[in-house]
């Protein structure tokens, strides 16, 4: 899974949006219930939706980490760029 890009429809979700289909997926699974080839796609689709979770929670640590306090107190950030 880990080398199978992201899908547009997952890439363009929010954190909090992709989280919430993944919580969904998850609980469905662990009912127990629907087909097996049913399962198997949530499951592989749910595996995409928390590689697209974890990528947008990197994105924000690099953010949150450019933050820096200078010497007089002064709070400043440094821009960031995602390739």
């Amino acid at each position: 899974m880990a080398d199978r890009p992201i899908p547009a429809d997952i890439a363009a979700l929010s954190f909090e949006d992709a989280l919430a289909e993944l919580e969904t997926i998850v609980r469905q699974l662990e009912a127990g219930q629907g087909k097996l080839d049913d399962n198997i796609s949530a499951y592989e689709r749910g595996a995409l939706l928390r590689a697209h979770c974890e990528a947008k929670l990197r994105e924000a640590q690099a953010r949150v980490e450019m933050i820096s306090r200078a010497a007089d107190g002064t709070v400043t950030a440094k821009p960031t760029t995602f390739d």
